[in-house]
């Protein structure tokens, strides 16, 4: 036997079975949820709490950020689409008619954060529009950190579900 097959055989290449996925999607949705329109959200905090100089920061830090993700938006928006449309499909052809494992995984993975994509673009529109200054500012960061975070528990359970399912299914107990 050779390495290769014994480096196979001891770690379990199946994604839903790999530590190393759900380590992976742990660190996704703490970053998603941690960097709101590219802004640690505990600055933001900091910055409401104690008030003007650190607010301000906040303020440019976003006006920053909003810039640069509605440029790429209106730069490259459709191809984006585009590109994301086919790859989530392939994925999900994948992964579901052909029964491939990592496409699943990565399907999984990436269909919410494309939410969570949308979701930042409109945020940022928002944004732009209305121009939010102080609290009124850290009240929207807040309410999309809130919903990145109910995209990701929802996104992690059915996860965790489908995962379970697949361990049974082709694990020692099924196939």
């Amino acid at each position: 036997m050779n390495l290769y097959q014994t480096i196979f055989e001891v770690i379990d290449m199946r994604s839903f079975s790999n530590l190393w996925y759900w380590i992976a999607l742990a660190v996704l949705w703490s970053t998603a949820s941690h960097y709101v329109l590219g802004v640690p959200f505990d600055l933001a905090q900091r910055a409401a709490k104690d008030g003007d100089e650190k607010m301000q920061d906040i303020e440019v830090l976003v006006r920053i950020n909003v810039g640069r993700i509605l440029n790429i938006a209106e730069v490259s928006g459709l191809f984006i689409v585009g590109f994301a449309t086919a790859s989530l499909t392939i994925l999900f052809a994948l992964g579901l008619f052909y029964d491939v494992e990592f496409a699943q995984a990565i399907f999984l993975m990436a269909l919410p954060m494309s939410l969570v994509g949308l979701m930042s673009i409109n945020t940022a529109r928002k944004i732009r529009a209305e121009q939010p200054m102080g609290k009124a500012l850290f009240s929207v960061l807040r309410r999309h950190r809130f919903f990145t975070q109910l995209i990701g528990m929802v996104s992690i359970f059915i996860t965790a579900m489908w995962g379970m399912y697949q361990n049974l299914v082709t694990g020692p107990l099924g196939g």
